[in-house]
Formats: structure tokens, C-alpha cells, sequence
């Protein structure tokens, strides 16, 4: 019973935290609020953090002996997984303009932005031509380099599920808004996985 509350927990977190971004949603709001609507990016982050910390303690509380632990000759795999992950942050912070990241560009601006940078447009540079979404390439293997027992084997692949679902969801709305351009772009770089600019660097091509 507690593992199905565990996982009830997570997919309900998951799903409304989906639903708050959609732009169908998004779209009545701004229609809705008129002015207002430049808060809502701060309002949506200050609320998913605090739903996040109910949903995080009950986890916690049903911690116990992992079954899989990186020790040994895996202790480096987990090292390196988790600095790729620590990497993709860094990398995604320094593309993103965290001022919209976090809604504060919106409310001194008092506009929207479909991409979280300063410019609102496309950007392939840096990790943007590595990865489509570094913050969620992020999650990865930040997440599974964690020691595992049943809750945080349950919880993982919650997330693993709802990332990939939602970064889909994601790249619809960015194809919608931005056509050709984008898809062009996703042509070139790998969506969560770097396998494009692994494949590039590996095999380069070459130019006549």
C-alpha cells in the first residue's frame, strides 16, 4: 500500500506539474489574467517547489537498505555519471537565462517568452548543440546514480517516464511555435542523448 501511495504521490506531482505549463492552459491564463500573467512563471516555480517537499519527505520516509549500491569498481561509473549530470546543469545554466528560467525577466519586462533565454529565439551554441534540453538530460544520470532500494527504484522510473514524455510534449510546442526552424534543428541535435554529436565527433563529415 505505501509503494502505491509512493507512486500515486510522483504521478500526480508529475501530471499537474505538466498541466500548469501547457499551452492550452498557459493560453486561458494569459487570456484570463491580461497584466497579471507576467507573474506566473514565478508563481508556477514557487508552487511546484512547494509540492515538491511533501511529496520528497514521504519518499524519504520509506527509505531502506539499498538492494544495488555503486561500490567497488562501479564507484567511478557513479562518479562519472553524476558529473555528466552536474555538467549538464552547469552547462544548460550558463545557455539558459535563468532570470526568465525563474520569472523574474517576465515581471520586469511585463512579457512572455517561449524559450527561457534573454533573446526568446533559437540558440544552437554551447550544450544547445549537444543536447536539445540539457536540464533534462540532466536528470538522467543525476537520478540513477543514486544507491537503489524499492522506493527510489519506483520513483525513478516515475520520472524517467514523465521526462521523456514531457520533453516530447515539449518539442510539439516548440515545433508549433517555431516550424522549420526547429525541425531542422531537432535534425541536428539529439533530443536528451547526445548520440548526434557523438556520431559527428566519432565519424565526422566531410566536406567537398
Amino acid at each position: 500500500m505505501k509503494y502505491f501511495i509512493l507512486a500515486i504521490l510522483w504521478i500526480s506531482y508529475c501530471a499537474l506539474h505538466s498541466a500548469m505549463i501547457t499551452p492550452k492552459f498557459t493560453g486561458f491564463l494569459q487570456k484570463h489574467l491580461g497584466g497579471f500573467y507576467k507573474y506566473y512563471r514565478l508563481f508556477y516555480n514557487s508552487v511546484a517547489l512547494v509540492l515538491l517537499v511533501p511529496v520528497v519527505l514521504y519518499t524519504h520516509s520509506l527509505s531502506q537498505t539499498p538492494f544495488f549500491s555503486w561500490d567497488g569498481y562501479l564507484y567511478p561509473v557513479q562518479l562519472l555519471m553524476q558529473a555528466i549530470g552536474l555538467f549538464f546543469l552547469y552547462a544548460g545554466a550558463r545557455q539558459y537565462d535563468m532570470s526568465t528560467f525563474l520569472g523574474l525577466r517576465q515581471i520586469n519586462q511585463s512579457r512572455s517568452y517561449k524559450l527561457i533565454n534573454a533573446s526568446g529565439k533559437l540558440n544552437a551554441s554551447g550544450i544547445f548543440g549537444v543536447v536539445r534540453h540539457p536540464f533534462y538530460a540532466a536528470i538522467f544520470p543525476l537520478i540513477w546514480s543514486a544507491n537503489l532500494d524499492v522506493t527510489f527504484l519506483i520513483v525513478n522510473c516515475i520520472l524517467s517516464i514523465y521526462v521523456i514524455i514531457g520533453t516530447i510534449l515539449e518539442e510539439r510546442k516548440l515545433v508549433s511555435e517555431f516550424g522549420d526552424e526547429y525541425r531542422n534543428y531537432q535534425g541536428r541535435v539529439s533530443m536528451l542523448f547526445p548520440m548526434k554529436w557523438i556520431r559527428e565527433k566519432l565519424y565526422p563529415r566531410k566536406e567537398y
